[in-house]
Parts: C-alpha cells; structure tokens; sequence
C-alpha cells in the first residue's frame, strides 16, 4: 500500500507575465498579465490515482486554465472538474496553507510531493526560497517528486535558498518545452519565460522531441516529470508507483 500523505504544490497565481512587443518603434515592449491557473487535467488525472494513498494536502489557491486539452470531450472534463469540487470540499482546496507554514519537522510526514502545471507557476513558483527549502527536503531525502509541464520551473526556486546551488543539477527532466512555448506565444502575441530552457541553463539535461510531445515520461533517482497533458496519466502511475516502492 502506498503512503498516506502526499503533498500538492500548487501556484497562488491567477496571471502570467506576457510580454507584448512595442507597436511601433517609438513605444516599449509591456509586460501584461495573461489570465491562467493550474491546468486542471494535470492534476485530476493523478489525483484520481493518489486518492488511495490518502488524502493529499494542497499548499496553494487553486485556479484553473484549461487551455484546449478537452475539446471535443465533455464528460471527461466534466468528470475532472467534479473531482477538484470535491477536493475543495472535502481536502482543504479552498483553505491552502502558505509555505512558510509547514515546518521542517512536518514536512517528514510527508512521503512524497507533486507539482503540476498550467503557466501559472511562472508566475510565483519559480524565486520562492520556501518552497526551495520544501523541494530541498524531498531532494535530499530521495522522496518521489513529480512535476509536469510547466510543474518543473518548481525546480528553480532550490536556487532561491543558501548556498543558491540548483538541487536538481544533472537530473534527467522533461517540461512543457521551448517549441510548445513557442506555439502558445503566436497564439497569445507575446514572449513567454521558456521552462525548459530555464532548466536547461540551470544544469538540467532536459530530454525532449517526439517522444516527449506523445506523453512519455522522464524518471531520474527520485523525480518523475512529464512534458504535458498527454503525460498525466502515465505520471500519476509512474509516481504511484515510485511511493509504493519507498514505503
């Protein structure tokens, strides 16, 4: 049977930073702020899976982007969105607790953590020294850690906290990659900050193309992390898997 508890990290941000190219050349680039949230198939479809371990316990406010995965598919959207309303009722969705709030003694109790995306983490998960010293707790003591999409720009804030080294150097990690980011930044007409180049400038080896577009995940010692949507299910089972094996 695998742990009971698993810690959810999910972003507090409700925008993103866009940046808008001057219209002219007597103007400024601006920096706006892109409506977002959490990407709701990435964390349901795990969830769903986690739920057996016991009830997992959410840091942050959650809202939701949505983005175009479920076209064409209302009842699984509509399965998923039913499944988050009962976390908030029954799992303390609707009463998050800061990161500052969970002392290091607590965070043993947890067995595992999980990031999932959505481009609301570039936002306000990628500089937080708190949630660096969480992610340094699971890091340090080879607990599993999944992240996935933009979920991994996470990573960043181990930086955040002394001595400023990035806990995840050399790791095997695939996120949302710089040529989907590119695909959202002509939709949206704007830059977007690039998670995998982020990582990739950190000391990550990032691992994408193909296979990576298709959902296939990346698992290196502790982590498990996965590109996109298309990854969610084969995460949730991946990281299922890896708490089973630590208990």
């Amino acid at each position: 049977m695998a742990p009971k508890k698993v810690l959810i990290v999910l972003s507090d941000a409700h925008s993103f930073p866009l940046k808008k190219p001057a219209s002219s050349s007597n103007d400024k680039d601006q920096i706006v702020q892109q409506p977002s949230g959490f990407f709701l198939m990435e964390l349901a479809k795990p969830l769903a899976q986690l739920l057996e371990s016991g009830a997992p316990n959410p840091l942050q406010t959650p809202t939701v982007e949505t983005l175009l995965a479920f076209a064409g598919n209302f009842y699984e959207r509509r399965h998923e969105n039913e499944l988050i309303d009962r976390m908030r009722r029954e799992n303390g969705f609707d009463s998050p607790r800061p990161f500052k709030s969970i002392s290091d003694e607590e965070l043993d109790s947890f067995a595992g953590v999980f990031i999932p995306g959505g481009h609301a983490p570039l936002q306000d998960l990628g500089d937080d020294p708190e949630l660096g010293r969480i992610l340094k707790h699971f890091h340090n003591k080879t607990k599993p850690t999944a992240a996935i999409c933009h979920g991994p720009y996470a990573f960043l804030s181990t930086k955040a906290t002394s001595p400023g080294e990035f806990a995840y150097k050399g790791y095997k990690l695939t996120s949302w990659s710089d040529a989907e980011e590119r695909m959202m930044e002509t939709m949206l007409g704007g830059e977007i900050e690039k998670v995998e180049s982020s990582l990739k400038d950190s000391g990550a080896e990032m691992v994408a193309g193909a296979r990576e577009k298709a959902g296939y995940i990346t698992v290196d010692k502790e982590v498990v992390s996965g590109g996109n949507p298309l990854a969610a299910d084969a995460l949730g089972k991946q990281f299922l898997k890896m708490l089973s094996e630590k208990a």
